[in-house]
């Protein structure tokens, strides 16, 4: 597989390091997670469908990070790795040791991956973030809804999943800069860098032209129609910005008076009038279904589909060709179905290899693996720097 001869020390918690993480060992990298002894952070046990989804393909051991002996023994993990990842608190790398820079003395090639909840230092460079506050603090809740009905959060934890995706992209990047300087780089982002990020568009009408965008509800901010809009038995997504686009939906619905009206003959007339456009485009909708104005528009060249719930949505049968959900057999929760990696390269596969691991259920493997002796293991268990699970 394509990242087979990487192998990543995973020190992650929560949500958005273990997305970074799952993205290079869907890929192929040899990804040791390296748990908390009991009482760690995880919660679900290790059996929710969050964590049974985050740590597929990864094996477990469990290193006390705060024992002075499994410290010794995580750096020896670090000597032949290539890549540690660590979502925590910026404080607390220095003091478990698994800073950059006492990484680095280590392994000079040794590439370290960060994510805080505001940035590694400045005013807020200390305090722990999670996603929802960076939602609000990155300005996603103030354009996300009805403008009527105040901020709101978006349906995922996108400023985790965004800044799990940047990380990956970050190490990457890092990996192959390696291949010519032969060292390694801190890599780090943050889950309010990449919400901002994330506002794209809507960030750069501020920077460049000094507009402070709005909720804007179902609706695009600034083209239309394009949007959700009612039909006689549910709602729609449609896509007719102008053009080509502006005129076949208007042909299909019959109004081909639309294309004439001063109100709407441009795009900025009908940005400027979308109220009274969405009401009529309704009217005419709730003639006719969901699904036949989904075939309908369609055949005409403009884009529309369902509002599927997330059950519709596995059921769709486009969402089954691209095969999103894999089937995997868990050691505790049996067969289950997990969300396959969305990137495609012709050629290569990533795979769901391994299901999550249980608490350190590889422990013993991953130390024999990294060259500790019979008697060394032994040792570690004895002094509580080590557990193992045999399952």
């Amino acid at each position: 597989m394509p990242l087979a001869d990487v192998t990543v020390i995973d020190l992650t918690i929560a949500r958005a390091g273990p997305t970074a993480v799952r993205q290079l060992a869907d890929w192929g990298a040899n990804v040791v997670r390296v748990d908390a002894p009991t009482g760690g952070f995880e919660a679900g046990g290790g059996l929710s469908p969050d964590y049974l989804n985050l740590h597929r393909n990864k094996r477990s051991v469990v290193i006390d990070l705060k024992n002075p002996d499994g410290q010794r023994a995580f750096h020896r993990l670090v000597e032949s790795a290539d890549v540690v990842v660590e979502n925590m608190r910026s404080p607390v790398k220095y003091k478990l040791g698994f800073d950059f820079d006492t990484l680095s003395s280590i392994n000079p090639r040794i590439i370290l991956g960060s994510i805080s909840g505001f940035g590694q230092d400045g005013p807020y460079g200390e305090r722990g973030g999670v996603d929802q506050i960076a939602q609000g603090m990155g300005g996603l809740m103030s354009i996300t809804g009805q403008a009527t009905h105040g901020p709101v959060r978006a349906g995922v934890a996108i400023s985790d999943i965004t800044a799990g995706l940047q990380l990956a992209i970050g190490i990457l990047t890092a990996l192959h800069e390696r291949e010519r300087t032969g060292k390694g780089r801190w890599v780090h982002t943050s889950l309010l860098e990449s919400m901002i990020g994330m506002l794209d568009f809507q960030a750069a009408r501020w920077t460049i032209a000094g507009d402070d965008p709005p909720q804007a509800g179902n609706d695009h901010p600034t083209l239309g129609p394009m949007g959700m809009y009612k039909t006689a038995d549910g709602f729609v997504n449609i896509a007719a910005s102008g053009g080509r686009l502006w005129e076949a939906f208007c042909r299909e619905l019959g109004v081909l008076q639309w294309l004439d009206d001063p109100r709407f003959v441009t795009s900025s007339a009908r940005r400027e009038n979308k109220k009274e456009l969405n009401r009529l485009i309704e009217e005419e909708l709730c003639k006719d279904t969901a699904q036949n104005w989904v075939h309908r528009l369609n055949a005409v060249g403009v884009p529309c589909g369902p509002v599927n719930t997330v059950a519709e949505t596995f059921s769709d049968p486009q969402v089954q060709h691209l095969g999103m959900a894999t089937p995997v057999t868990h050691v505790t929760a049996g067969e289950i179905d997990i969300i396959r990696n969305a990137t495609n390269i012709e050629g290569a596969s990533s795979e769901i290899r391994m299901p999550s691991p249980v608490k350190g259920q590889h422990s013993k493997e991953v130390l024999i693996e990294f060259g500790f002796s019979e008697r060394e293991i032994i040792d570690l268990e004895k002094n509580k720097a080590v557990e193992f699970n045999p399952q």
